[in-house]
């Protein structure tokens, strides 16, 4: 029986779980990944004939930065996380430390500025890759040419949400695949015009795939099937696309830094220095 059409029970065994017509499914096989591995042969040999045209392989971004040479020795993961900063977003005093939301050198906002040191030796951290979005691309155009499909990949990484508990993936980098569907213009269920919804299509692909991969289960690589008409070009716009520039973002700073930079405005502007 194909994988893909296993009964629920079995498929959900076997890693794969049915989501409104979507599959989605792990590509096993992958041990400790080392600095200087070739992801896309290693994806390739652990797919050999699963993957099919239209599929999009989803693939964590701590395996994406090891095998960039992206795990350092770090003795101070703070002095780390203020490395890899370009701006303080908001920041939370708690037992045993700080908890700081940053602008990274990606223009990721993010807790701790991506800076991770889960499934990593004591005394390493790794910091995302450089530039996720070419490292999709790079990912992307070999798989394709190893396999002959027409595929895309996304980079993702674990984040919080504002408003909400808990983390989910999202992408970080993307290539040969829409990150965005633009519905505006188009009419609801009901006939009505849509003028502001445009779905994250690559952040809730990113979820969907984590649902299989897990945090711990050591699935690093994930395939989600069904999404055809999202593949394209290699050249696609990547997952930057999805982050929003911080002067338009009407959330840009914390409700702590705001107040101070209000106060200290005031301050200013009644020649109090």
């Amino acid at each position: 029986m194909p994988h893909d059409s296993l009964p629920d029970a079995a498929a959900a065994s076997r890693g794969t779980t049915e989501l409104f017509g979507l599959t989605v499914f792990t590509l096993g096989g992958f041990g400790e990944i080392r600095a200087g591995d070739d992801l896309a042969s290693l994806i390739a040999e652990a797919a050999q004939s699963r993957l099919l045209d239209g599929d999009i392989v989803v693939v964590t971004s701590k395996i994406v930065s090891k095998a960039e040479g992206r795990a350092v020795a770090a003795a101070d993961r703070e002095q780390a996380i203020t490395d890899e900063t370009v701006r303080v977003v908001a920041s939370r005093a708690y037992p045993g430390g700080v908890t700081r939301i940053v602008e990274n050198r990606q223009g990721l906002v993010m807790a701790a500025a991506g800076v991770d040191t889960s499934n990593a030796p004591a005394g390493v951290v790794l910091l995302l890759p450089v530039d996720p979005d070419a490292s999709a691309r790079a990912i992307c155009a070999a798989v394709r040419e190893r396999t002959g499909l027409r595929l895309g990949v996304l980079v993702t990484d674990t984040a919080g949400r504002p408003w909400r508990e808990g983390q989910t993936d999202i992408a970080i980098g993307a290539a040969g695949l829409a990150v965005l569907d633009d519905l505006r213009g188009t009419a609801d269920a009901s006939g009505r015009r849509l003028d502001v919804t445009v779905a994250a299509v690559a952040d809730e692909i990113a979820g969907a795939a984590d649902l299989v991969k897990g945090k711990t289960s050591g699935n690093p690589v994930a395939v989600v099937r069904g999404l055809d008409r999202l593949v394209g070009e290699l050249d696609a716009v990547g997952a930057r696309a999805l982050q929003r520039p911080s002067d338009t973002d009407m959330f840009r700073l914390g409700t702590a830094e705001a107040y101070a930079e209000g106060f200290a405005a005031g301050r200013a502007a009644a020649g109090l220095g």
